[in-house]
């Protein structure tokens, strides 16, 4: 078993268990003017990537080969909702190819709830979904918007895992792309919303997972938990500091970006150890196989860990999706 230490002791020997990564993005197939097209928007976002960006399942296959991953999780989370079902589908059939190697989070078009229940319903009954995907945002909709409680009644009667993406189409700051600052404030942000409008803690069956260790959150819940109840804030619902903390206590976070000591430190003031699950973040064009490479070796030599919490964080989504362990297979052996 790999043993780490919060004293320095790095890892020792292997991990045990198949490696599982909750946040790992495609696309359905596109043309080469699409991809350009969006290449160039990027660009003009201050996201100066090299070259368009392509997935193919062979290449995210190889990629988990090389890195030793044995399942990924699979999400997107289209603006347009043709595009969204269309993803859906796609992916659905990428899982049945491999499904000891992908599984699906269906997305869901949250900026009309009606839209996003015939998904539900869909992803259950036709796609076999292993879970469900959101956007902080989706055409201006938020997450915490009231509109939404039929949903997150659906989700909590259904015992649904929810992984909470932020929305990558706002706008880049001070020549800084969306991706590196600005996806971190939007999870604080709407996530905060939730807490008061108690999402977290009215719907208790579902089971929230927040990409990239949770964003700027953690590093804000101390602050929300002094003032957040302050007179001087607005709080028609009455939420407390101990319903806040009791509701950030609860979410899980995912590991995208997020394995460094000083990440990983500020989660563990949020959530316990137990909340942790490894996220890659493969697949979008602001990841490569390096700095994934470079994230799960600062996981695996974290000092903020116990032994047995490193080998358990990247297992834990068979814990979170146990429907995985029917289809991982071989996988699990190797």
């Amino acid at each position: 078993m790999t043993t780490t230490s919060r004293a320095g002791a790095r890892p020792t020997g292997p991990t045990v268990g198949p490696v599982v990564d909750v946040h790992a993005h495609f696309s359905p197939p596109t043309t080469q003017a699409a991809r350009e097209a969006a290449w160039r928007a990027m660009r003009a976002e201050d996201f100066l990537a090299p070259a368009p960006h392509a997935w193919s399942p062979e290449t995210a296959l190889a990629a988990m080969r090389a890195g030793g991953i044995a399942m990924q999780l699979l999400s997107t989370v289209p603006s347009r909702h043709e595009a969204l079902v269309a993803a859906n589908t796609y992916g659905a059939g990428v899982v049945a190819a491999h499904p000891d190697r992908f599984g699906l989070l269906a997305a869901l078009p949250t900026d009309v709830p009606a839209a996003a229940l015939d998904e539900v319903r869909r992803a259950r009954e036709v796609l076999d979904a292993d879970g469900f995907a959101v956007s902080t945002t989706r055409n201006g909709v938020s997450l915490g918007d009231p509109r939404l409680d039929p949903v997150w009644e659906r989700l909590d009667a259904l015992g649904a895992t929810v992984f909470v993406h932020p929305d990558t189409t706002i706008a880049s700051r001070l020549g800084l792309a969306t991706p590196l600052l600005e996806v971190t404030f939007e999870t604080a942000r709407v996530v905060t919303q939730m807490l008061y409008a108690r999402v977290f803690s009215r719907f208790p069956g579902i089971t929230f997972v927040l990409a990239h260790c949770g964003g700027a959150l953690p590093g804000l819940s101390g602050r929300l938990a002094l003032l957040g109840t302050a007179p001087w804030v607005a709080n028609p619902g009455g939420v407390t500091a101990a319903e806040l903390r009791s509701q950030m206590r609860g979410l899980f976070l995912d590991t995208a970006a997020s394995g460094t000591d000083a990440s990983l430190a500020a989660a563990l003031q949020m959530v316990p150890v137990e909340h942790l699950v490894y996220g890659g973040d493969s697949g979008v064009p602001c990841t490569d196989d390096d700095s994934i490479a470079a994230n799960l070796a600062a996981l695996r030599g974290s000092t903020v860990l116990h032994g047995d919490d490193v080998p358990a964080v990247l297992t834990r989504a068979l814990t979170l999706f146990p429907r995985l362990r029917e289809r991982i297979g071989a996988v699990a052996a190797g």
